[in-house]
């Protein structure tokens, strides 16, 4: 790290490195966050939210999840150098050097840390602190070079935006939060062991303990697939708690008939081909899911 800090990078163009920078935030995984932040915030007051304080937390969150994604590079640079699917990324391509980027993400976090703490609440900001040392620090150092079981237990850092969009606008942490919560944790899993599942070859060359590597592909299917069976129920406690109506219930329903079809598929017929489907429906999967809940939110009490 010490040669990383002392090389300095050769001049680029600067609209290159803005670009690199913002590569470093990994834009879709954290549009992903923002978007069940978002929600959180939407659900939580029976009509439409305090704009000037839900634009500063989305800010806010924003930030500090582009200043966890960009450690996430540092820590990862020499793994993601091996893989395919991450060698693209600046740090593992060496554009930007250790020094830059924890920089960057230091500026990110304080400054989102700021926003949260003095224009949404104290609350909001600490929530999304932890969030972010549970990413950053837990899940990346400690957790994903050590078990297979990585992504179930750094899932509950990853399950936090619901909670955190809440959080902001409420003040508190109530009980639809953290059923927003459990979804997105329960979510977690089947939805990164499907690309596991075709990308084995890659965290196996990385010396990365994942599932298909440590206990193979079929192992792997099947668990896939039970995790979408008890997903499928999590779904449902919405409906069944009377934080939603039928507008999500049809939704959640045909969703997770949706996504166990593809899980038992993957089960009984691998293919790479059909892993990369299944990811893919997952993604779609939780943000369908989300819409229909504020669909459900805003025309539910009018029918």
């Amino acid at each position: 790290m010490s040669e990383t800090l002392a090389s300095p990078l050769p001049a680029v163009d600067r609209t290159l490195r803005l670009k690199q920078y913002y590569a470093l935030t990994k834009p879709r995984v954290v549009q992903l966050i923002v978007f069940c932040a978002v929600i959180g915030m939407l659900l939580a007051v029976p009509g439409l939210p305090d704009w000037p304080l839900a634009l500063a937390a989305t800010a806010g969150i924003w930030l500090v999840a582009g200043a966890a994604a960009a450690i996430n590079c540092v820590v990862e640079q020499h793994i993601d150098a091996k893989m395919a699917r991450t060698a693209w990324r600046p740090t593992a391509k060496g554009q930007l050097t250790n020094f830059q980027t924890i920089t960057f993400s230091t500026v990110l976090c304080a400054i989102g840390s700021a926003v949260l703490y003095f224009w949404v609440n104290p609350l909001t900001m600490w929530l999304t602190f932890a969030t972010f040392v549970g990413y950053a620090i837990v899940y990346t150092v400690l957790l994903k070079p050590a078990t297979p079981q990585n992504i179930v237990i750094g899932g509950a850092s990853g399950a936090m935006p619901p909670v955190l969009g809440w959080a902001a606008i409420r003040g508190d942490v109530g009980a639809e939060a953290l059923i927003l919560c459990l979804i997105i944790f329960l979510w977690t899993p089947p939805h990164f062991w499907a690309l596991a599942l075709y990308r084995a070859e890659d965290y196996r060359k990385a010396g990365l303990p994942m599932l298909p590597v440590t206990h193979g592909a079929a192992f792997t299917q099947l668990h896939v697939f039970l995790y979408t069976l008890v997903l499928f129920a999590a779904t449902l406690l919405p409906f069944i708690s009377g934080m939603s109506g039928v507008i999500y219930l049809v939704g959640a329903v045909a969703l997770g008939v949706g996504f166990t079809g593809y899980a038992w598929k993957l089960w009984r017929n691998y293919s790479d081909a059909l892993a990369r489907k299944t990811f893919r429906f997952s993604i779609w999967h939780l943000m369908l899911l989300f819409a229909a809940l504020l669909v459900d939110h805003y025309l539910g009490p009018l029918l």
